[in-house]
Formats: structure tokens, sequence, C-alpha cells
């Protein structure tokens, strides 16, 4: 697979953000995006080996659109030059939690896991609810000595622990959190060597999977809102 293809493809999205320069790199568009889900394929392969509930699935219902939603946003650029997937058991659902991958010129891309979306109100008191309940085991996911190599813990949050938890909790500063995510920087460089970015993506996202299946097992009964 060519990952050069991909960065000089979002490289010239970005310097040219518009549907005029869009719709007449639609060809360009479909290179670099073949290309993309190749190695989400590839990826989803090397993940299978220390988690097989990825396998089922198809790279092309793991991505997500380029188009912005600009509609509350300062920022009216109507494309985000980036490309994106989130590869778990369930596809690219935000719950259950996966693996997620962006590529982003400029050093804007990273490797990804846990809770990003704190929209959920109902998985967001499932897992304070899960980290007051399980607190020792937590520790022991987040206080592995390979897992802080790489990893701190993010996400946004409250000021203060929530009413109805312990606020002398040793996991107090987390029961303030609203989402619980990893990110893993990756430079534009990394990427140029195809083999080597997925055996380095695939090492992390193992290292991860500890984090992830906390965090699924807090959310095994999280129903996503019907529209």
């Amino acid at each position: 697979m060519n990952t050069q293809l991909i960065l000089k493809y979002l490289t010239d999205l970005e310097k040219n953000n518009n549907r005029e320069w869009y719709h007449a790199n639609k060809t360009a568009y479909k290179e670099a995006n073949a290309q993309f889900e190749e190695l989400i394929q590839e990826l989803i392969l090397k993940i299978g080996e220390f988690d097989s509930s990825v396998l089922h699935n198809e790279p092309k219902n793991l991505t997500f659109k380029l188009v912005r939603d600009t509609r509350f946003s300062h920022d009216k650029s109507p494309y985000n030059p980036a490309f994106r997937a989130h590869i778990s058991s369930k596809g690219k659902l935000p719950i259950p939690v996966g693996y997620y991958l962006m590529i982003k010129p400029g050093g804007q891309s990273f490797l990804g896991g846990g809770l990003f979306a704190d929209m959920f109100k109902e998985a967001v008191t499932m897992v304070r609810d899960y980290i007051s309940e399980h607190g020792k085991e937590w520790d022991e996911v987040i206080h592995a000595p390979e897992f802080q190599k790489y990893f701190t813990v993010q996400g946004t949050a409250l000021k203060k622990v929530p009413a109805g938890y312990d606020k002398e909790s040793a996991q107090a500063e987390y029961l303030k959190f609203k989402s619980w995510y990893l990110e893993y920087p990756v430079k534009d460089e990394q990427l140029i060597d195809a083999e080597a970015f997925l055996k380095q993506a695939a090492d992390l996202f193992r290292i991860m999977k500890p984090f992830n299946d906390y965090l699924n097992r807090a959310l095994v009964d999280f129903q996503m809102p019907t529209r």
C-alpha cells in the first residue's frame, strides 16, 4: 500500500479546501481512499492476532467521511483533510470502544482508543459507576508499566467529583471525567514505511487493549440511542 499517496492527497486537500478542487480531483481521492482502506484491512488482520472480535469488519464500513458539519463552526472549510477509522467488534460505532486511527498530515495523525463520546450521558454514568466499584482493577490497567510508557488517560472533566461518588476515592480524579481516551501521536515520517507503521500501530493497540476491555465491561449493557 502507498501511504505517501494518502499523505499527498490530504496535504493537497488542506491547501485547496473547497468544493471545486475536491470534485475536480475525485480520482485522486478514490486512489488515496483505496490505499487507506488497504491499510485498514492490514491493521484489522494484525489486531485480529490478539483481538479476534474485529476480524469480521470490512474497511469501507469503518471509515468516516471527509465532509465537515460547518453549521456551528467558525471554520467554514467544507472538508476535514484527514482519513479516519474506528475498528471495534461493532464497527465504527463509538461504543463498544475500539482502536482509532486518524491520518492527518502536519503531525496531527494519531492512534487512539477508549471513549471519546461524552455526549452519551448514560455511558458516562456507567463508566463512573464501574470505576467506583472496580477501582483496584482500574489502577492495575492504567499503572501497568508498559501502558504508562506510551499512554496517559485523557478526557473532558468536571471541576469536582460529581454527587453520589466518593470524593476521597483513590480514583477521584477519574470520576470527574466525562470521557476516557488515549492518544498516541504519529509523525508524517512514521507513516511513509507502511509495514513498519502497521507493526508499531498493532503493538500499541495491543498495549491499549486492557484499557478498552475495561471500558467495554463497564459499557456492556449500553444501548446506542435510536434516531
